[in-house]
């Protein structure tokens, strides 16, 4: 069995940090993701509700404000409960794994990182790291192996 969420989105509004009665930070955020495609001109976009926990929902709340790109990468879980009025209803949620920045540095969040984090400018760094010399042309002979 395999649950795996990989998203990249926007923040619909500030995160809030909260605690738990044993001081276990929580952080609940909604991102909006754009659909790949709409039958007519109007793009639309899903809402998906996120969790992060401990040092990631510390994380979130410092770095990203409304409006934020952010991904996420996580699994998805179901949960059923009763609200206020006695009906049962049914969430679905993406627990994070790890939350990092996407977009370049203009696009609102700023640098640092938290657990799980990778930000665009070290991602960057490392694929630019190489000059044209570092590479050599390899001779082929038509002769492929697949």
């Amino acid at each position: 069995m395999f649950n795996k969420a990989i998203l990249i989105g926007r923040m619909t509004a500030d995160p809030e940090l909260k605690q738990t009665q044993s001081g276990i930070f929580i952080c609940n955020f909604r991102i909006a993701v754009d659909r790949r495609f709409s039958r007519d001109a109007e793009r639309k976009a899903d809402f998906i509700t996120i969790v992060a926990w401990r040092e990631r929902a510390e994380f979130v709340s410092k770095y990203f404000h409304k409006g934020d790109p952010i991904g996420v990468e996580g699994s998805i879980q179901t949960r059923e409960y009763d609200d206020k009025t006695g009906t049962r209803r049914y969430a679905v949620e993406v627990v994070a794994d790890n939350l990092f920045f996407v977009g370049g540095k203009g696009s609102g969040s700023g640098g640092g990182s938290g657990s799980g984090a990778r930000t665009q400018e070290s991602a960057s760094v490392a694929y630019a790291s190489g000059a044209a010399g570092d590479f050599e042309e390899i001779e082929t002979d038509n002769d492929l192996p697949f």
